[in-house]
């Protein structure tokens, strides 16, 4: 028997859409923490981010067991822009419904012990910027904001961003471009210093 893990994700899809139950496991570990952290970001609600993260993957189990998978790219894309839709989606049934966000609650997710190192002065300094840098990408119109943490806090290449947010790459690339002007200009307006 194969090693499930050196499959790639369609090898892992196919056999599961056959009844394979392991491939589905050897998926959803590949991908869960990618797909939770990009909801998190988004959403900054633990709870809300679980159910979104879980309802990502029964529509990933749903569409996959009725054959509805369709191999038109990459998976991580596509299980990103179920992910994507599904934050839409949320937010749109929430503003039909006259509910105001809670956006009080701002974990700290740079504030881990592995990411200071150095001097307790190298170490203010750095989190100062981290708190800055939230700040600013807080600011920005949510569709910059989006390809911003795709492409910085998840690896993706702008095709994936592309993918995942049903754009060309040409508008990824822009709104990427207009995320770190925007960023520039506000950093420049409330004299922060960056180090771009």
């Amino acid at each position: 028997m194969k090693n499930l893990n050196l499959l790639t994700d369609e090898e892992l899809v196919a056999l599961y859409s056959k009844g394979d139950n392991s491939a589905f496991d050897v998926l959803l570990l590949r991908h869960k923490n990618r797909i939770y952290s990009y909801v998190f970001y988004i959403v900054k609600d633990r709870e809300l981010a679980e159910d979104i993260f879980q309802e990502t993957f029964v529509k990933v189990i749903t569409t996959i067991k009725q054959g509805r998978y369709v191999e038109s790219g990459k998976f991580s894309s596509w299980i990103t822009r179920i992910a994507h839709n599904l934050i839409i989606d949320h937010y749109r049934q929430e503003k039909t419904e006259n509910h105001i966000p809670n956006n009080d609650m701002n974990p700290d997710v740079f504030n881990r012990k592995e990411l200071s190192e150095g001097t307790v002065e190298d170490s203010m300094i750095s989190s100062q910027i981290r708190v800055d840098i939230r700040r600013l990408v807080a600011a920005l119109p949510d569709n910059q904001k989006e390809v911003l943490v795709m492409r910085y806090y998840q690896n993706m290449s702008f095709k994936e961003i592309a993918d995942a947010t049903n754009v060309s790459i040409n508008t990824a690339l822009g709104r990427m471009r207009y995320a770190i002007l925007n960023m520039r200009r506000m950093a420049e307006e409330n004299k922060i210093e960056l180090f771009f």
